[in-house]
Order: C-alpha cells, then structure tokens, then sequence
C-alpha cells in the first residue's frame, strides 16, 4: 500500500479525540492497517496511531521485535488495536524517555503505569484482552493517549527533562551520555 506522511505536534487532528471504528473485517480498515504498518517500519517506530496519519480512528499498531533503536527491550508481538480500553493493574508507575514519531528529535521523561490490561478488538472484530507491563505497557498507554489527543509531552511533569535528543543525550551535554531506553513511536 502507501508509507503515510507522519503528523506533527502543532497539526489540529492530532489535539482531537478520535471516532470508535463501527465496521470491521471490511477493505478500508485493512488498507488503513497495512497503510499504518508500512509507515512504522518506514520510520522505525514501536507503534503508531491512526491519527498520526491523518485518520481520525481508534486504530492503533505497536510491536517490536529486532529494532537497532531498542536493543534492551523485550520484544512485543505486533498487534492491531481497536477501539482500545485500557486500566492500570495497583497504583505503581516510572518515569522513562519517551519520543514519538510526531515530535521528532526530540525525548521527555514521561511518568506512565508500569502494568497495565488493555482490551480492544483487532480487524476482524475480534476482541483482545491483555496483559501489559513496563515497556510493554509504556508503548500502549503512549499510542491509546494519540487517541484521546495527548501527546507525550503533555504528560511531562519536569520539563527540564524534555529537549532535542541530540542535547540531552550528547557526550558533551550534563545529563546521562547515553541514551537511555526510549519509546518512539
């Protein structure tokens, strides 16, 4: 099919909330998922949201298996979500870095639920009811948030701790030399 343009943050439809998807198993839906898998691994990312390309649906697609940008995380079977619910599992959470696709070049250290379920449908309108944790659960809270039109650096609590990944993680910058474990999206 096509890689799609990725939306950047300042774009309208990326501030919106977008529509539950009411037919499944039909053409446009599997265009639009093989459309949104082409543009993931165009760009390298772990996931991405239907309205990063401009299609205001619950649609979202993360996974990760061998990716030189993730070397130390475990790997995640790629899965289609749709119309997803998600619930923190007890009250833990961590702060790690995150980027994303629509904020290129840039990181934050975004504070998120270490375990999560979610539950959704995937293309053919059968449902998924999982169990997340830690990295895991870090990239679906960040794709299901495109959804509702947050985006990661709306969920920063220090920002100090937000700038261009070239800055924060240089070997000349004050901060950590290296770059830590990220999700992009």
């Amino acid at each position: 099919m096509t890689v799609r343009k990725v939306l950047r943050m300042g774009e309208p439809l990326l501030l919106t909330i977008a529509e539950p998807v009411t037919e499944f198993n039909n053409r446009e839906l599997d265009a639009l998922i093989i459309d949104m898998r082409e543009t993931m691994a165009a760009c390298d990312g772990a996931g991405l949201a239907a309205p990063q390309i401009g299609v205001p649906l619950r649609v979202v697609i993360f996974g990760i298996d061998h990716n030189p940008r993730y070397p130390d995380v475990e790997p995640i079977t790629e899965t289609i979500l749709i119309n997803p619910q998600i619930e923190a599992v007890g009250n833990e959470t961590d702060s790690a870095w995150e980027g994303c696709l629509s904020v290129p070049g840039m990181r934050g250290l975004v504070p998120r639920h270490t375990h999560i379920r979610y539950r959704g449908m995937n293309q053919k309108g059968e449902e998924i009811i999982r169990q997340a944790s830690h990295f895991h659960a870090r990239v679906v809270q960040h794709e299901c948030d495109h959804l509702d039109g947050v985006l990661y650096p709306q969920r920063i609590t220090d920002m100090r701790h937000f700038g261009f990944t070239e800055e924060l993680f240089s070997e000349n910058s004050a901060g950590n030399p290296s770059m830590p474990c990220e999700t992009e999206k």
